[in-house]
């Protein structure tokens, strides 16, 4: 993006974020969610859950509900965006010396922000909980890195959810197969416990590389091939769902 591309995309994130900030319910909301999920995980099936790691159980699951944590939050950038396309916004940047491109990585960003805060908060939560780590300033700079890469693919999911759907529900209702995907890995219990086909399609799928990724580095073990099988399939869905969402726009704008 060029200097002005980038002026424009700092503008209409702050655009963005001061919608948030007049509404704070955004981020408590997405981060209520997965808070009662760990309530529940924890305090009444996390006695009856072995996982044969001899680590306590929130430690085991919490890296799958910081996903969930995210997978609901993008379900609000493909409302916000598609309440901009019914509210004739679009058009009206378009009339403006605006970069295209600026539109939607200001939703983009401002998913990204919004939903590392929610992802933030439940972390707090589960320090309170119990949860401990040994983990390096760099292992955390790289949860957090996977984190970052793991919003930005599934928020251009949710770009292409806002400009492609019909209805308010229909935009935010792609969201919850995302939601759901985290309890068919690795993230609450062992894939090995699970029956034939549902335990290879647990092993195959990007959630379960993503989950044990994070596990690993915050109890301080080598992280092994998962880390190049989730970033490949972060980043590859990203490449995928940004190349799509910018086709859409365009079809949208034209």
């Amino acid at each position: 993006m060029t200097t002005h591309a980038l002026a424009d995309t700092r503008t209409l994130t702050g655009r963005s974020l001061r919608h948030i900030l007049r509404s704070p319910d955004t981020i408590i909301t997405t981060a209520v969610t997965p808070i009662a999920l760990m309530l529940i995980f924890v305090y009444v099936f996390g006695g009856a859950i072995n996982t044969g790691t001899g680590d306590s159980y929130i430690n085991y699951m919490l890296p799958g509900i910081l996903l969930i944590t995210v997978a609901s939050g993008i379900a609000y950038t493909a409302y916000r965006l598609f309440l901009d396309m019914q509210g004739g916004i679009f058009e009206r940047f378009q009339s403006m010396p605006i970069a295209r491109s600026s539109v939607l990585w200001g939703h983009v960003l401002t998913s990204l922000i919004s939903n590392l805060v929610s992802v933030a908060i439940v972390i707090a939560v589960a320090f309170a909980m119990g949860f401990r780590t040994g983990a390096s300033f760099g292992a955390w700079l790289a949860v957090a890195g996977i984190m970052t890469l793991f919003t930005l693919a599934l928020t251009w999911l949710a770009v292409i959810a806002g400009l492609s759907a019909k209805t308010v529900d229909g935009a935010s209702a792609f969201s919850y197969p995302l939601i759901f995907l985290p309890f068919i890995s690795s993230a609450f219990v062992p894939t090995d416990t699970m029956p034939g086909p549902v335990a290879w399609f647990a092993e195959n799928q990007p959630v379960t590389s993503i989950v044990n990724s994070i596990r690993a580095l915050f109890a301080e073990q080598p992280v092994g091939d998962d880390i190049w099988i989730a970033l490949a399939w972060l980043v590859g869905i990203f490449v995928a769902a940004y190349a799509f969402a910018v086709a859409a726009y365009r079809r949208r704008i034209s």
